[in-house]
């Protein structure tokens, strides 16, 4: 193997005397090469599927719910047909240090995840759409993430892998699989997940199937009413299938061909009765007496990957090319029965197609300096398209009608990266990168008559410096300098709606420009004996955020309001964080975790907070093992969000109070074969409102009790290896 490359893909190595201390965490997302999570110049998190399973973990949401700079939006699902679309999004997406949403790349096995997108009362999320069953690994990437993978990672990144044959054929098994049994009471579901690998001469293969069904999440409300004065969750009804199936042939002993082919089918039965009007004497003709929600999701992908590796190798070592296809097809109906006006329905489609390639090649080279370049291209094309139909449309419109014309969406990208190391033992090292994209977005005005149709193309270079100095185990340094960017959304570009009758409308933008980012992260880490710890800064500044704006009109039918997606605001984000690991012996682990950041937006002047940061939280977690049984525990506070921190409102929103929850849970290795996991969250059984999920609410809500967290529940997983 080369000198070079052996010291790029890990930390380099020192001599260690304690077992207990901790093997270093691979990662490929930062950098699209692997490196040890402590040399990199970036904060970066991994979650195992070990850990998910460990703590009987549903969807995303659960997974991070312990970190401390990183949440997952999710309201109450209290949507109505043709106003709120609140919950409906389900999982809306990952917030990382205060942005999220759209400005978050997501990756599902290096393939772009579907985008969220809201119209009206129609609105879904990025997460629901993922195959959390089949995980293998998550890794999140704090700051931009554009040099690596272009448009969307304003904020970072979060890519997931799911399981490969060999996750699971490991010691030289020729066949291996598992059968996992999983309950929950936060939402009485129940899943079910079994998966067979087997290996023959060249050939690997796994397939993987799973059911998870279950109902509406848990909340701390007591009123049970049939109406809109509801507090317990709304009856609800959910099923989800996933499918996986891998393949991997050696063509020879340094290269391979594999395919991979993933379904996931999701649907939702919803008794809306908080979106009921309150029974009186003389109800109005528009009462609402009934509602109900039918949703389904599904997401399909295909891939057929090249790989090349050869450390051995003079020239390139590691080569690959990725040939992919990604359908995602959402739909979402509504139907509404009145007391004596006509009854309303409500059916809303929203459909992506993305074919897409990735090529990515890296060499090390020894001389004056050791070094490791990669080179890649990306190049997608996205077809979006979405729907609106129903009964009793709004005034001045028709159904079926379209939000936006159907749009080819483009991004062609190339970079360029190199990482280099100085000084004995590579104590210095600096990872400089550089990337070009192009965008463009081609709507098609067929069926498409609310504004005129505009076309928009741009480019965006974005480069990124990062440097780690190994002083000693104990102290190493680093920084990064990147830039980032978030290509516009082709509903942002045409936006077409209209309403004669109430004297407004919206039309595109033709000279939208993307969102920018530039962000700057100091941090010191190091490790003493079985302590390791790490303290961060950093100052993220993003400008011509994209904002829907009044740009002309009176709101009179002769005269009506403009609206339109502007460049406009622009947003400061600052924070600190500290984290340590200890482990003193190999049968105890000890972690740590506090985060603090600040944010503000700039519109026209004004200066006011920026609602989506979090308040400061803090987590603790102890572990210990002990023959069979291991047991853990987990503590976290979350600060009050202060009046202080939330942009004004009339009437005033909602300031949470603080909070701490206290979650348990063990392991039992029963056989070789069996584990059993144990999970009690919330043991207090303390009520509590998460920020990023009542954002927006009125203090002075009657119904806040609906938006509280989960109250005490317990899971239980047992897994049988084979």
């Amino acid at each position: 193997m080369p000198t070079a490359l052996a010291a790029l893909a890990v930390v380099p190595a020192v001599a260690q005397t304690v077992p207990a201390t901790p093997l270093a965490e691979l990662t490929n997302t930062a950098t699209r090469t692997e490196r040890a999570v402590d040399s990199l110049p970036a904060t970066v998190t991994l979650k195992s599927a070990a850990e998910a399973e460990a703590r009987g973990v549903r969807d995303l949401k659960d997974l991070f719910r312990d970190e401390v700079d990183l949440t997952v939006r999710q309201q109450a699902v209290r949507f109505t047909a043709a106003g709120s679309s609140a919950g409906r999004a389900g999982n809306e997406g990952l917030n990382i240090r205060g942005l999220e949403g759209n400005q978050v790349l997501v990756l599902v096995d290096g393939v772009r995840a579907p985008q969220a997108y809201a119209f009206g009362a129609f609105a879904s999320g990025r997460l629901d759409t993922l195959f959390v069953d089949a995980l293998a690994q998550a890794e999140v990437l704090r700051g931009p993430a554009s040099t690596a993978y272009g448009s969307d990672g304003l904020a970072g990144a979060l890519a997931l892998r799911t399981l490969e044959p060999a996750d699971l054929l490991t010691g030289g098994r020729v066949r291996a699989g598992f059968v996992r049994l999983g309950a929950n009471s936060v939402d009485d579901s129940g899943a079910l997940t079994a998966a067979l690998a087997g290996r023959s001469g060249g050939l690997q293969w796994l397939a993987l199937a799973s059911r998870r069904q279950g109902h509406a999440l848990d909340n701390q409300g007591t009123d049970a009413s049939e109406d809109s004065r509801r507090t317990r969750p709304n009856p609800m009804d959910l099923a989800q299938n996933g499918l996986l199936a891998k393949a991997r042939l050696a063509l020879t002993p340094v290269q391979s061909l594999g395919l991979a082919l993933e379904a996931v089918h999701r649907r939702s039965g919803t008794e809306v009765f908080s979106g009921r009007s309150v029974p009186s004497g003389t109800p109005a003709a528009t009462a609402v007496v009934d509602l109900d929600g039918r949703d389904r999701q599904s997401r399909e992908r295909v891939a057929l990957d090249w790989q090349f590796d050869d450390l051995n190798a003079v020239g390139v070592q590691q080569a690959g090319l990725k040939l992919y296809g990604q359908d995602t097809r959402i739909r979402q109906v509504a139907e509404e029965r009145r007391q004596a006006a006509a009854d309303r329905l409500r059916d809303g489609a929203y459909r992506e197609r993305l074919v897409g390639l990735s090529a990515q090649a890296s060499a090390s080279f020894s001389g004056v300096v050791a070094q490791r370049v990669s080179v890649g291209l990306d190049a997608s094309e996205n077809r979006i398209r979405a729907l609106r139909d129903g009964t009793v449309p709004p005034f001045g419109e028709s159904f079926p009608s379209k939000p936006f014309p159907d749009t080819r969406y483009r991004l062609v990208g190339a970079f360029v990266q190199s990482e280099m190391q100085f000084g004995r033992d590579a104590a210095l090292q600096l990872i400089p990168g550089l990337r070009f994209d192009h965008y463009a977005l081609e709507p098609d005005a067929a069926g498409y008559t609310a504004s005129p149709v505009v076309r928009l193309s741009d480019q965006a270079v974005t480069p990124r410096l990062g440097a780690v100095w190994r002083v000693s185990e104990a102290l190493a340094p680093y920084a990064q300098w990147s830039r980032g960017f978030r290509a516009p959304a082709p509903d942002q570009v045409n936006n077409g709606f209209s309403n004669p009758t109430s004297g407004y409308r919206s039309i595109g933008n033709a000279g939208l420009k993307a969102e920018r980012a530039e962000s700057v992260e100091l941090g010191l880490r190091g490790r003493a004996g079985t302590l390791g710890w790490q303290l961060a800064a950093y100052d993220n500044r993003y400008r011509d955020f994209i904002s829907q704006e009044i740009v002309g009109g009176s709101f009179t039918p002769a005269d009506p309001a403009v609206f339109q997606y502007v460049n406009l605001a622009e947003a400061h984000i600052r924070g600190t964080e500290v984290r340590l690991n200890w482990t003193p012996t190999p049968a105890w682990r000890l972690k740590a975790a506090y985060a603090r950041s600040r944010g503000d937006s700039s519109s026209g002047g004004v200066s006011r907070p920026l609602l989506s940061i979090e308040p400061a939280r803090l987590s603790l977690g102890l572990e210990h093992e002990r023959g069979a049984i291991t047991w853990r525990a987990s503590l976290l506070h979350v600060r009050g969000k202060e009046a202080s921190e939330i942009p004004s409102a009339t009437p005033a929103s909602f300031a949470p109070p603080s909070y701490t929850t206290l979650d348990l849970g063990a392991r039992w290795k029963a056989s070789r074969a069996l584990t059993l996991h144990l999970a009690l969250d919330n043991l207090t059984d303390a009520t509590y409102w998460r920020w990023s999920d009542v954002r927006g609410l009125a203090g002075n809500s009657a119904v806040k009790d609906a938006f509280t967290a989960p109250g005490r529940s317990v899971s239980l997983t047992a897994r049988l290896d084979f």
